[in-house]
C-alpha cells in the first residue's frame, strides 16, 4: 500500500506539467500526498472496519478537504447522496490498491473493487478501471509474472496491454479517465526493472502524474518491493492519523501476504 502512496507523493509536483523524461527528482521539498493517498487510506480503513465504503470516503475527504479532489467528487463529498455521479474518472483506480491485499480470492478482489468504486464512480468504465487495477495487483501478489498479468487484464477487461512505455509516451496527453489511465499505468510497472523505474516510467508519460505513479507504484511494490528509503520518505510526509492507518493495514494484510508470496516462489 505504501507503494501507491509513494507514487502519489512523487507525482504530486508533476501533475500539471511533467517533462517527458525519466531523470526526475522523486521526493523534492514540495512533494506531498494528494487525494489519491487520502482516499486509498479511506478504502484501507473500510476494508479493516467494515460498513459502507461511502462513509469512509466522505469522512476522510472532509477531514482533508484540500487534497486536490475533482469537481464531481467535491460536490459528492459535501452532500449526502447515496448514489454515484456516473464518473469514469481514474479516481476509482487510484484508491483501489488496498483491495488487492485484503481480498482472499480474485472474485473477492473484483467484488471489493466494485464496491469501493460505486459510491462515486458508478459508470461501467469507472468500475472496470478499479477492477482491472485490483486484478493486476492481486495476480502479482499471488505470483503471476508480467506476461500473465498483461494477458489476464487484456482478456478480462479489453484493455490493449501490448504497447511499450516508449511507444505510449510521445502521443500521451493529460487524461483523467480510467480507459486513458489504467492500461498505461499498469504497463509502466509491468515493463519496469524495479520500483523506482516503474514510478519514473509513469512520470515520464507526462499526464496525470500523481495518479499514474500511484497506480504504477502500487503494482510495482508487489512485483519488486518498496525500497526502505522510499518507504520512509513516503511515511514521513503523512499526518500521524493517516500513518497510523497505513501501519495498521500493513500489519494486518501486507506482511502475511509477503510471506505467502515468498512461499509460492520457494515452491517453484
Amino acid at each position: 500500500m505504501l507503494g501507491s502512496i509513494a507514487g502519489d507523493i512523487a507525482g504530486s509536483v508533476y501533475e500539471y506539467g511533467c517533462p517527458k523524461r525519466k531523470d526526475l527528482d522523486l521526493f523534492g521539498a514540495d512533494a506531498t500526498y494528494t487525494d489519491d493517498t487520502v482516499l486509498s487510506i479511506a478504502v484501507a480503513d473500510w476494508l479493516m472496519s467494515g460498513g459502507d465504503p461511502a462513509t469512509y470516503l466522505r469522512r476522510y475527504a472532509r477531514r482533508y478537504p484540500d487534497a486536490g479532489y475533482g469537481g464531481g467528487f467535491k460536490t459528492w463529498m459535501t452532500g449526502n447522496s447515496e448514489r454515484g455521479y456516473g464518473s469514469l474518472g481514474n479516481g476509482s483506480a487510484m484508491r483501489v490498491g488496498p483491495v488487492a491485499f485484503a481480498a482472499r480470492t480474485l472474485d473477492d478482489a473484483l467484488d471489493l473493487a466494485r464496491r469501493s468504486a460505486e459510491p462515486t464512480h458508478d459508470h461501467p468504465e469507472g468500475i472496470k478501471g478499479a477492477q482491472a487495477t485490483a486484478t493486476a495487483m492481486w495476480l502479482a501478489r499471488h505470483g503471476a509474472d508480467a506476461g500473465t498479468i498483461r494477458h489476464e487484464v487484456s482478456l478480462r477487461f479489453g484493455y490493449d496491454m501490448r504497447p511499450s512505455v516508449d511507444a505510449i509516451r510521445p502521443g500521451y496527453g493529460y487524461d483523467v479517465t480510467c480507459p486513458g489511465t489504467v492500461p498505461p499505468a499498469l504497463i509502466c510497472a509491468l515493463e519496469a526493472t524495479d520500483y523506482e523505474d516503474a514510478v519514473r516510467n509513469a512520470l515520464s508519460l507526462g499526464g496525470d502524474a500523481d495518479t499514474l505513479a500511484c497506480i504504477a507504484g502500487g503494482l510495482a511494490e508487489i512485483l519488486f518491493g518498496l525500497p526502505n528509503s522510499l518507504a520512509r520518505a513516503a511515511e514521513t510526509r503523512l499526518p500521524a492519523d493517516l500513518r497510523k492507518v497505513v501501519r495498521r493495514f500493513r500489519g494486518r494484510f501486507v506482511a502475511p501476504g509477503l510471506a505467502a508470496r515468498l512461499a509460492v516462489w520457494l515452491g517453484r
